[in-house]
């Protein structure tokens, strides 16, 4: 089954935009279990406003099937992204 993997950021954040870069260039199907990217912009109009008010000044904000994931190293690309999520949906899973 898979989950979704959501991206809470905004245009023309760097911190956003290169997390969206690097998941993009990931085969999220590949995890265990497979996972499906959403991008939610926080500015864009119709978004709600809780949202917006939740992660405003958190960004960017990983959430697997809407719980927030503890935030992840801007550092981490390639294999070391993969392996990062692998560990923590898992420990996810668990709990969902």
């Amino acid at each position: 089954m898979t989950r979704v993997l959501t991206l809470y950021g905004r245009q023309g954040c760097c911190l956003c935009e290169g997390l969206e870069q690097r998941l993009q260039a990931l085969d999220l199907t590949a995890l265990e279990p497979p996972l499906a990217l959403q991008v939610v912009d926080i500015d864009a109009p119709g978004v709600d406003p809780g949202l917006k008010a939740r992660y405003d000044l958190e960004v960017p904000v990983l959430a697997l099937n809407s719980s927030p994931l503890p935030r992840v190293s801007p550092r981490l690309s390639g294999e070391g992204l993969f392996s990062w999520l692998q560990r923590v949906c898992t420990s996810a899973s668990g709990s969902v």
